[in-house]
């Protein structure tokens, strides 16, 4: 199947252009050249024993080739089959759909090569305000910074952009950090190259983390469920030297110009309705009814399924959708796969926050979903 994508639009625009445009052999010859690179890319993630078919980091990055030479042509062949109804039934001239057709190429082209090239490091501050009439006086003005998804295993050997991400961070000056989760892609040893960066995150109150899926290393091949809890164990100590204060089912109440509210934190959501559920919410938020409460669940399904229904919860900050890595025309395929995928979402006077994640899984690119930390400012209504 794969196959058949990666060749039927050079067979169609060898065919229909290139054989028309010159008969000299070498340069039909060069043709070909970029599509037996990508077949040759394709068989040698088709070998097991491959060192390439072991490496998710190579893997993205031959999915990010592919997209940069098929996707232009695919789109060029399209306009150029809509153009032969017209051409050869209407006797319409080929120049505009074939036009068209190089026009959206380039378009495409331009738009995966900046999003995995500056896309994944455009890091992009967004000011959200959240009001609320029960927020505690001296909580009125409090900023926080949310980040999730750094996914560091997909940093691997180039800690530049972490340096600048905590840079940025720290020139906001919040008074608390949060973050939602998937630290990691595997395994805990993704972190260590950039432990000590990211225990230079700052602000007054501290740095909170919960876990992500991702964290948990179920996506890992272990021998024995003993290394995998191993690896959890490993990753959370990790944490913990970085200054990070995990909150796994389990809260901390916060102090701020004499008044006080509950910041709660819970495992991974498993919405899927098989495994092991992380999350235990009436747990972590056990003896915190009277306050006003701030929920990290690093699953924004958690929100409407659990915390609406089962809590008085004000604000849930999650992460997780990545937005799918491409936002177009303010649209993204993650809308299919959650309810609330970006952004601010409320149910009356109770809201979500979905931040879009740092990082990226499996392609290496983002467009449209840029890398997000989100400044969030409380406010006293």
């Amino acid at each position: 199947m794969l196959v058949t994508f990666l060749l039927l639009p050079d067979i169609y625009i060898y065919f229909v252009y290139i054989t028309k445009k010159t008969k000299r052999r070498l340069l039909r010859l060069l043709y070909w050249v970029p599509a037996l690179i990508l077949l040759a890319g394709f068989l040698l993630l088709m070998l097991g024993d491959n060192a390439l078919a072991r490496h998710p980091l190579a893997i993205g990055r031959y999915a990010v080739l592919v997209f940069l030479l098929i996707i232009p042509k695919i789109l060029f062949m399209l306009c150029s089959l809509v153009g032969w109804p017209f051409c050869y039934g209407l006797r319409w001239r080929r120049a505009p759909f074939t036009a068209a057709g190089l026009l959206l190429a380039v378009v495409s082209f331009g738009c995966v090569f900046y999003g995995a090239t500056a896309g994944i490091i455009r890091f992009d501050v967004k000011e959200v305000e959240f009001r609320h009439p029960r927020l505690p006086k001296g909580f009125d003005g409090y900023r926080m910074v949310q980040l999730s998804d750094i996914h560091t295993g997909s940093w691997t050997g180039d800690d530049a952009p972490m340096r600048r991400l905590v840079e940025r961070v720290n020139a906001l000056h919040p008074d608390l950090i949060l973050f939602t989760g998937d630290l990691v892609n595997q395994r805990a040893t993704e972190l260590s190259e950039f432990q000590s960066v990211l225990s230079q995150l700052y602000a007054p109150d501290g740095v909170y983390s919960v876990l992500g899926n991702h964290d948990y290393g179920a996506y890992f091949h272990w021998k024995h469920d003993g290394e995998e809890k191993a690896n959890l164990d490993t990753l959370i100590a990790k944490e913990k030297q970085m200054g990070w204060t995990l909150l796994d089912n389990d809260h901390r109440i916060l102090y701020h110009r004499g008044d006080s509210l509950a910041l709660i934190g819970v495992g991974n959501y498993n919405d899927r309705g098989a495994g092991v559920q992380h999350a235990d919410l009436q747990q972590a938020i056990a003896g915190t009814d009277s306050l006003f409460s701030i929920l990290l669940s690093h699953n924004p399904n958690h929100w409407r399924r659990e915390v609406l229904p089962e809590s008085n919860i004000a604000l849930t900050l999650a992460g997780h959708t990545h937005a799918m890595q491409v936002v177009l025309f303010n649209h993204s395929l993650a809308s299919l796969l959650f309810h609330e995928w970006r952004g601010m979402y409320s149910e009356g006077n109770r809201s979500l926050y979905v931040n879009v994640g740092i990082g990226y899984v499996g392609l290496p690119l983002r467009f449209g979903a840029w890398p997000e930390i989100t400044v969030l400012t409380l406010k006293r209504q």
